[in-house]
């Protein structure tokens, strides 16, 4: 048996040698988590429904439109889900305009990254507008080598789509991808892609279940983490 081969869970070195990274980035990189859950909340407050910590982890991960879909077959409201997205994506520009906080280790992850020199970027269900703004807000924009977002696929996570098309942007196989994530539905699409999935959960994802991920870590701090970029391609 192969040394290296080990369970999903434990954090081991993974038998597969790391060829890229691609990184979730609401709630893994930055906390914008609470901001969602504020404009959920104007959103169904102006309906008289309530936002709710079950109707939230349902969204997460999914593009605009789906996302907005759940709410509207959820709670059987009139609007077209593009009309509710626009009014989102209205609140949320508002929102973003005083920054965002990043998450605890960012920088120190983002410097680990170029110093193993494993190519890397980001895979978000966000729009693309926003994720740049976030990224160029902080001064990250430059330091990763691509961004796809929820305008790029067709099927949101949990689907596989979003990581199968990172692999390729990489131009590797998705087995030799190390993914973070930090909800279910996300860690669930980089698990069915076929990657080295990493969940790093956050307050905003009590409850949720990550079956396939190779580890569940403490934060972009966890040396854990940082010692799986020992396995990239010599």
């Amino acid at each position: 048996m192969d040394d290296n081969v080990d369970t999903p869970g434990n954090g081991q070195r993974p038998a597969r040698t790391l060829q890229g990274v691609a990184l979730d980035l609401d709630g893994l990189l930055f906390d914008t988590e609470p901001l969602y859950w504020q404009v959920g909340s104007q959103l169904l407050d102006r309906r008289g429904h309530r936002f709710t910590d079950q109707l939230q982890r349902r969204m997460m991960g999914r593009p605009g439109v789906q996302a907005m879909q759940v709410l509207i077959d959820a709670l059987q409201l009139t609007d077209l889900p593009e009309t509710l997205l626009e009014e989102s994506n209205d609140l949320y520009a508002e929102m973003l305009t005083q920054g965002v906080t990043p998450m605890r280790g960012l920088l120190p992850w983002f410097d680990a990254l170029e110093a193993s020199g494993l190519p890397f970027g980001v895979a978000t269900s966000s729009l693309h507008r926003f994720a740049d703004q976030i990224l160029r807000q902080n001064g990250l924009r430059d330091r990763i080598q691509f961004l796809l977002t929820g305008e790029d696929v067709r099927k949101g996570k949990p689907d596989p789509e979003m990581y199968l098309l990172a692999a390729n942007t990489l131009g590797i196989d998705p087995a030799n991808m190390l993914v973070l994530e930090d909800s279910e539905n996300g860690c669930a699409a980089a698990v069915a892609a076929g990657s080295v999935a990493v969940a790093i959960p956050g307050v905003h994802c009590e409850g949720h279940a990550y079956p396939g991920a190779h580890l569940v870590a403490d934060g972009l701090d966890d040396a854990r983490l940082l010692g799986l970029l020992t396995t990239k391609a010599g």
